[in-house]
């Protein structure tokens, strides 16, 4: 298979998310008097988050106004910005650095995407340092297009910005629903749940990728067999 560039999701699939993000979630509705179960927040994982406060602010019959779900992304994103500036917690998953030195060494355009805001996106990269050493090319946020997941917005954008004329040479990897249907409505060549955050194995298989994997390891496998 003839992948030139990869878009990858990054919290559960490239870096360790030990429920934080859906920690944050529920701290920043605590603000606004809504108390959350964090299955709720799991299952949103992977959408754009204004979209995501929108959909629990509906379930929980709340009336919506901007204000407020600007409020509550607000505090979100102060919190999670925080999080990832200063804890020592932020650390890629297994195998995830290998798999990037090598691509780096094949010529692969490897990008990464997010439901999170820039401001988040910029502060994880910047800290992990794949920027710099060239191990990915470029990021793209969900608030920096006019529809993120599971629109295909951001894969078109990251595209356009490398000069890939063709879906079908794009793999998109990512732990969630909203993850796989992206890659799904680009048309990727080939699209990857992997199962090291939000989604189990068996919930990701429910949304038909190409395949799904438990390491990232075994990405090599796919993409470079022999």
């Amino acid at each position: 298979m003839n992948i030139k560039m990869i878009v990858s999701d990054i919290a559960g699939t490239v870096i360790v998310d030990k429920d934080y993000v859906a920690i944050a979630f529920i701290e920043a509705f605590m603000h606004e008097g809504i108390d959350l179960d964090i299955d709720v927040i799991r299952s949103l994982m992977g959408f754009k988050k204004t979209e995501a406060i929108t959909a629990v602010l509906k379930a929980n019959k709340a009336y919506i106004s901007e204000v407020q779900v600007n409020r509550i992304h607000d505090s979100f994103q102060q919190l999670m910005t925080s999080f990832y500036s200063s804890t020592h917690e932020l650390e890629p998953l297994p195998g995830v650095e290998e798999f990037l030195q090598m691509a780096l060494e094949k010529n692969i355009i490897v990008t990464l995407n997010s439901g999170f805001p820039k401001v988040i996106v910029d502060v994880i990269v910047d800290r992990l340092g794949w920027l710099h050493n060239g191990w990915i090319k470029s990021t793209i946020a969900s608030d920096e297009v006019a529809n993120g997941r599971p629109h295909p917005d951001m894969i078109i954008e990251l595209m356009k910005r490398h000069q890939i004329d063709h879906s079908a040479s794009v793999l998109k990897i990512g732990d969630t629903m909203v993850d796989v249907q992206e890659g799904l409505n680009a048309k990727c060549g080939l699209v990857v749940g992997v199962s090291t955050g939000a989604y189990t194995y068996e919930k990701l298989l429910q949304y038909n990728p190409d395949h799904v994997i438990r390491h990232f390891d075994q990405l090599k496998m796919l993409i470079w067999p022999s």
